[in-house]
């Protein structure tokens, strides 16, 4: 099993050269991709002020932060969480620049980009010319985004979750072919990450022209020694 981790990021503004900080993270692990259910999230106090078109986009205030830990109290958590895989967010330049940010203030190794994975990226590529912010996504997916009314992490990154099992073909990730001496089951993965086993049972008819096609191949693997 492949472990990575997906994740987003709420800020004071959009350059942590200029004195912006992080003021959430949320994290989502995935496992071959697909969520898992376990998942960080903090709220962070960046010990500055919150400008007001910021609050207007994610709804956070200065207030709501008072009392939060500091980024240094929750680095070593955030980090252990993260682990060692991929790290995949849209944008992922943004998070990155941030969470690097904020590792720097406290001491601590930067993220290695080459773990970086960008949905950004990857809906461009797909989608050219299309739309490709995480609204549109979702739109495009028919995922909702009834309880999106402002920017989130942790809601953010649920819904990215599901636009990555998109963009990624992940819902097939679940697909596994028994052994021929009984019946096949197979894993359908809907969009929340939730596998529904469907039993597959070949007639005997079925079976039989089955194996009257395979015979009509020449050396067929599948009556390989």
């Amino acid at each position: 099993m492949i472990r990575s981790v997906l994740f987003d990021t709420e800020t004071t503004g959009l350059d942590p050269l200029t004195g912006d900080r992080m003021i959430e993270v949320a994290a989502l692990e995935l496992l071959n991709d697909l969520p898992t259910g376990a998942y960080f999230h903090a709220l962070v106090d960046p010990q500055r002020d919150i400008p007001a078109d910021a609050t207007r986009v994610h709804g956070i205030t200065a207030a709501q932060l008072a009392g939060k830990p500091l980024f240094g109290d929750i680095a070593d958590a955030l980090l252990a969480f993260f682990g060692d895989g991929k790290l995949i967010a849209h944008n992922a330049p943004f998070d990155f620049g941030f969470i690097n940010a904020e590792l720097a203030r406290v001491n601590r190794p930067s993220l290695d980009k080459a773990r970086m994975v960008d949905t950004l990226v990857m809906a461009k590529q797909r989608f050219p010319g299309m739309p490709a912010s995480l609204d549109a996504l979702c739109r495009r997916f028919s995922i909702d985004l009834s309880a999106r009314t402002s920017h989130n992490a942790l809601l953010d990154c649920k819904l990215l979750a599901e636009v990555y099992i998109e963009l990624t073909g992940g819902r097939q990730r679940g697909l596994s072919l028994a052994s021929n001496k009984g019946p096949t089951a197979i894993t359908v993965y809907t969009h929340t990450g939730e596998r529904t086993p469907r039993l597959i049972q070949p007639s005997d008819a079925e079976l039989a022209a089955h194996d009257a096609f395979v015979g009509k191949l020449k050396e067929p693997l599948w009556r390989a020694a």
